[in-house]
């Protein structure tokens, strides 16, 4: 017997043949699963599952180190020299051991894969209790980082043009933002994890009289200050909530669980967060002391060249990271639209999709207070009131 399918964006009815060439539907809940297969066929989390290790590596570092490490020097500013170490190092430890946890998590039920984080929340919680607890926090997370880094790509590539030329027509920060989108209408039409993996790829001395004290004037402002700091590390080490949905692209069997090539791609990538997130916050608030700015970017004033160079390293690095974070909110979209809305699964469907949800994200950031919420762009002025 033969499963007659379309090998397009496109969804068919499954047959099947019999010896003598004639066609008849399958049963119905032969059909049903046949459908439901088809479908996840499409979905980007669960379309390609050929992935190696070192994919693995990629997309993870890519998830985690993004504009967060651009702050920790300034939360080791609020934080001082001692607890600020402790803090990095705590929360690199902490964080390894609950990565390590959804790895394992995975497959931990013989036979299935848990492909998404909701779908962990509803075999702990239940079907629908499962979906309301997980899903809300998830796409908080999801959207309100790619904004995030929507607007973190538009000011770095203002910074770039402000820094190779200085004398040029002053451009608003909403018109880098907008620049910065348009390579999101391009790239978020990119199928599934394995097709971002190159774009993955791709992204992944002391100032005179330097003080290192906290910088708040007072008790209340520098407790405000250090739990803040702490708020920033935590931002720093996002990525978690992307885990099961980048192993999901690994192929698995029982002989050989894709938990093993997730692990190792997961060991390398927290190899290079630690090469990137230590030297960035301790020679950055060394270099600063507590002068240092929320984006240490900003703080450098010569040379002219690695500004720039830095600057526009940063635009290619959120350009994967925002698509790391919205390859999961992609596959929620087009799940509700064919599973529930009963769409059909076809190339026009997910264009139309994503670029909606592209669009808003570059209309979103031209309020300030978004990032003002998020990256606590101006807790140091409501610690000064404090």
């Amino acid at each position: 017997m033969e499963t007659n399918r379309q090998h397009d964006d496109s969804t068919s009815i499954p047959t099947s043949t019999t010896p003598n060439g004639n066609s008849h539907l399958l049963s119905k809940n032969a059909y049903k699963l046949a459908e439901e297969k088809a479908i996840d066929d499409w979905l980007p989390i669960t379309s390609s599952r050929n992935a190696k290790w070192w994919y693995s590596a990629f997309h993870n570092v890519t998830a985690m180190v993004g504009a967060g490490v651009l702050s920790l020097p300034y939360a080791m500013a609020a934080l001082g020299w001692g607890p600020g170490v402790v803090v990095l190092i705590i929360s690199w430890i902490i964080t390894l051991y609950t990565l390590w946890q959804m790895v394992e998590m995975h497959e931990m039920v013989p036979g299935k894969r848990f492909d998404r984080y909701h779908e962990l929340g509803q075999y702990a919680f239940g079907e629908k209790l499962g979906l309301y607890i997980v899903v809300p926090q998830q796409l908080i997370v999801e959207v309100s980082v790619s904004i995030v880094y929507m607007v973190t790509g538009g000011q770095s590539l203002k910074k770039f043009h402000e820094t190779v030329c200085g004398s040029c027509t002053h451009i608003k920060t909403t018109y880098f933002i907008i620049i910065f989108a348009s390579v999101h209408f391009v790239l978020s039409h990119l199928p599934n994890f394995n097709s971002i993996s190159g774009v993955s790829l791709a992204a992944a001395g002391i100032q005179p009289g330097v003080e290192y004290g906290y910088p708040a004037s007072s008790r209340a402002g520098t407790v405000f200050d250090f739990f803040t700091a702490l708020g920033d590390v935590a931002f720093a080490y996002a990525g978690h909530n992307v885990v099961l949905e980048i192993q999901a692209t690994i192929p698995s069997t029982p002989e050989k669980p894709s938990k093993k090539p997730m692990w190792k791609g997961v060991l390398v990538a927290y190899f290079v967060v630690s090469l990137c997130y230590f030297p960035v916050a301790l020679i950055g608030y060394r270099m600063f002391g507590n002068k240092v700015q929320d984006n240490i970017l900003l703080s450098l004033e010569k040379p002219a060249w690695l500004i720039a160079a830095a600057n526009m390293f940063v635009v290619i690095h959120v350009i994967g990271s925002y698509q790391i974070y919205a390859m999961p909110v992609f596959d929620m979209i087009e799940t509700v639209l064919v599973k529930k809305l009963h769409f059909k699964p076809s190339f026009i469907l997910r264009f139309i999709s994503r670029n909606i949800y592209v669009d808003v994200h570059h209309i979103w950031p031209s309020f300030d207070d978004i990032i003002t919420y998020w990256r606590a762009k101006k807790h140091h002025t409501a610690s000064e009131r404090l």
